[in-house]
């Protein structure tokens, strides 16, 4: 972190008790960003002055005696797709360069409330479509490991913040993948939640049905008390689950006894060796601690990346309707309306978002509906009766992150399908709405981060976060440090 050594947990604490003040916290961490950010470009905008006012405000709170909430004076980075009132907000794209939302996300209000402290909007892969953080209209960020590395995507500046010590936690959006792909590579932790368990009012959508909100952190705990903060019902959001989300900050120590856990090899088959072993040594660890495992195999979660990128693409294509150069966003004026609206969209959308503008556009077209969505919307249900069958046996799944450790900036941007694969193992998470989270745990050849990915069927995140405790408990040290 930002001190050198505290995470969110023990921040909040020493915040809390005066022992620490959250500017000096605050002032800590846009030092750190201010020395080293040029560097990695984790960040579109540093919300300097901001969180400077919104941390005296926790003093303050404190001074009065009062409790400033649970992550108090803890700096958070927000992915630049969730709403800040009076912040421009861009999705990392040309075509809302500047815009300034009139209103909060509802995770942007519940992390206020709970003392958190926004230094930043982070750096994304335009409109959350991509794996490496190369699709920003702005630049790419690069990996803490290894300068030459993508810090993967979508959430890679989040992702990338927390790696390099700026901010102990963040904030990301994962539709295909996108918390938990970018936490293997940049060795930090990175959670999906149950679909509908964290509001996603003020989230700029990519594919509505897919598109969750989760925590990043440099701990288990420290993940399992963020998203503690942001998890439960919200009524400004249609989808959000109308009932409240049990803690599970405190349950993360319970250990893996009894668990029963299935090595999902559908989910390593054609991962690179060294995460091959990685996820059998975790194995091997959770069996250690008294879990009961098994291989199981869920042949059907094959088919899950060409599902996805049928239906997310035809959901981007219906959302991404709105920015027409009529109501806010970026506008290039030309002689009809309809020319002005492809005039905008040609300089406003880069070329990933344009292809998939095209391939969801195809896919709900008529004639193409029955083939092409309804269909992969038939196999979702497929890969949802598929989890139901293996969550009959086991409690969780265990499987890898990410096929590969970071690979080269550049690598892959010109080969849509190799970049692509790199959601191949988190996707069927996101066709299914269930929980799912990235642990790190060691590296590979190379010395670059590897994560290890749990599975829990829908509701169960407390669970998760206790096994993954397990798992992180047991990783080896890391052989490459963060800033090499």
């Amino acid at each position: 972190m930002s001190d050198g050594t505290m995470g969110a947990v023990e921040l909040a604490a020493a915040v809390r008790s005066g022992a620490r003040s959250a500017r000096a916290v605050t002032e800590e961490a846009l030092a750190a960003v201010a020395a080293r950010d040029d560097e990695l470009h984790c960040f579109l905008r540093v919300l300097g002055d901001e969180a400077l006012e919104q941390a005296d405000a926790v003093d303050a709170a404190v001074a009065r005696g009062q409790d400033p909430g649970p992550l108090a004076g803890v700096p958070v980075g927000l992915k630049d797709n969730l709403c800040t009132r009076g912040i421009p907000t861009t999705c990392a794209s040309r075509i809302l360069d500047g815009w300034r939302p009139p209103y909060d996300a509802t995770v942007v209000r519940m992390l206020r409330q709970a003392g958190a402290i926004a230094v930043g909007k982070t750096n994304m892969d335009e409109f959350a479509m991509g794996s490496s953080t190369e699709n920003s209209a702005f630049g790419p960020t690069r990996n803490p490991h290894g300068r030459d590395r993508v810090p993967g995507g979508s959430s890679g500046g989040s992702a990338a913040a927390v790696a390099a010590g700026f901010t102990p936690i963040g904030l990301g959006s994962d539709t295909g993948g996108s918390i938990r792909q970018p936490a293997a590579l940049c060795g930090v932790v990175g959670m999906k939640p149950t679909y509908g368990r964290v509001s996603r009012y003020g989230l700029v959508a990519f594919a509505s049905s897919l598109d969750q909100i989760g925590p990043f952190a440099t701990t288990v705990e420290d993940a399992a008390l963020l998203f503690d903060v942001i998890a439960g019902h919200d009524p400004l959001d249609s989808t959000s689950l109308p009932y409240p989300s049990p803690p599970t900050f405190e349950s993360t120590g319970a250990g893996s006894e009894g668990v029963r856990v299935g090595v999902c090899t559908d989910l390593i088959d054609g991962c690179a060796p060294d995460v091959v072993a990685r996820v059998r040594e975790a194995a091997d660890a959770l069996s250690a601690a008294g879990a009961k495992v098994e291989e199981i195999r869920i042949p059907e979660l094959a088919y899950g990346l060409s599902a996805y990128y049928l239906i997310a693409p035809a959901e981007a294509s219906s959302n991404l309707a709105r920015y027409d150069g009529v109501r806010y966003g970026l506008r290039v004026d030309a002689e009809d309306a309809a020319a002005m609206n492809t005039a905008t969209r040609t300089a406003g959308f880069g070329a990933e978002v344009k292809r998939r503008i095209m391939l969801g556009t195809y896919a709900l077209s008529a004639g193409y509906y029955d083939a092409y969505y309804a269909q992969a919307q038939r196999v979702r249900t497929l890969v949802l009766e598929a989890f139901a069958r293996a969550y009959a046996s086991c409690d969780v799944l265990l499987g890898a992150t990410a096929p590969t450790t970071a690979f080269a900036l550049g690598e892959k941007v010109d080969d849509p399908m190799a970049m692509y694969m790199n959601d191949v193992c988190t996707i069927p998470s996101n066709l299914a709405g269930h929980p799912a989270l990235s642990v790190p745990f060691g590296t590979g050849g190379d010395g670059l981060p590897i994560g290890v990915q749990v599975l829990a069927p829908a509701l169960a995140e407390g669970l998760l976060f206790q096994v993954a405790r397990v798992v992180e408990a047991a990783a080896p040290s890391p052989t490459r440090g963060a800033g090499q």
